[in-house]
C-alpha cells in the first residue's frame, strides 16, 4: 500500500499563510501514522508587471480577511510597496529545488519563506534572500543556488504548475490524500482544524486497513 498527502499551495497565497498552523497539524498527524506528505506547487500568480494601486488594495484586503477569519500575523505597513512585482514563481521553484535536494527540510523552508513574506515585509521573489532563507533551513548555499538557477528545476517548477492545472485545482490551499494512486480531496480552501483532523482520521484509518 502506497500513501501520501498532497498539499497544493503558494507560498505567497495569503490563504496558505492562514492554514500554515492547519497545515502542520495535519501533516504531523500523518507522520504520526507512518504516511508522508510532498508539497506541491500551485504557481499563484507570474509576470513582470509592478503591482498598481488598484491591486494593491485588493491584495490587501484580502490579507486583512485572512487576519481576521485566522488570527495570522501580517505587517501591512509598508507591505508590497511601490514597484513590487508579485511574481510567485521565484518562491515556489525555491521549494522545489528543496523537494530536490533534501525533502525533509521543505517543510522549515517553507515557514522561513512565508514569515519572512508576511510578517517582515522581506522580498522574497529575489534569489539572494531566497537562498538565504535555504540556508537558514539547513540548505547547502552553493548547492542549492546552483540548482535554484538550473533549467532542471525551472522545468520540475512548470511541471508542478501543470500538473496542478490539468487535475482542475482553481484554489489554495487544497490538501489531497493518495492511496495507491487514487487521490481524495480533503479540502479546497481553508478549513480549521477541527473540521480537517477528523477526516483525515478516518482516511488514515482506511488506508491502514487497506
Amino acid at each position: 500500500m502506497s500513501a501520501r498527502l498532497l498539499y497544493v499551495m503558494d507560498p505567497m497565497c495569503s490563504w496558505c499563510w492562514g492554514f500554515a498552523p492547519v497545515a502542520e497539524a495535519l501533516i504531523a498527524q500523518a507522520q504520526a501514522a507512518g504516511v508522508p506528505t510532498q508539497v506541491v506547487l500551485g504557481g499563484l500568480r507570474s509576470g513582470s508587471r509592478a503591482l498598481d494601486a488598484s491591486t494593491r488594495g485588493y491584495i490587501l484586503d484580502h490579507w486583512q480577511a485572512v487576519h481576521d477569519a485566522t488570527g495570522q500575523d501580517f505587517q501591512f505597513e509598508g507591505a508590497l510597496p511601490d514597484g513590487f512585482v508579485y511574481d510567485t514563481e521565484p518562491a515556489c521553484r525555491a521549494l522545489v529545488t528543496a523537494r530536490s535536494l533534501d525533502p525533509q527540510r521543505v517543510g522549515a523552508l517553507l515557514k522561513l519563506i512565508q514569515q519572512a513574506f508576511y510578517q517582515r515585509g522581506e522580498d522574497v521573489t529575489r534569489a539572494p534572500m531566497l537562498v538565504e532563507l535555504a540556508e537558514q533551513a539547513g540548505y547547502d548555499r552553493t548547492a542549492f543556488a546552483d540548482a535554484f538557477t538550473s533549467a532542471e528545476q525551472r522545468s520540475a517548477t512548470a511541471a508542478d504548475f501543470t500538473w496542478v492545472q490539468d487535475l482542475g485545482i482553481a484554489g489554495f490551499p487544497t490538501l489531497l490524500a493518495e492511496r495507491n494512486g487514487q487521490l481524495a480531496l480533503l479540502t479546497n480552501g481553508y478549513q480549521t482544524l477541527e473540521s480537517l483532523e477528523p477526516l483525515l482520521g478516518r482516511w488514515l484509518k482506511q488506508a491502514a486497513c487497506a
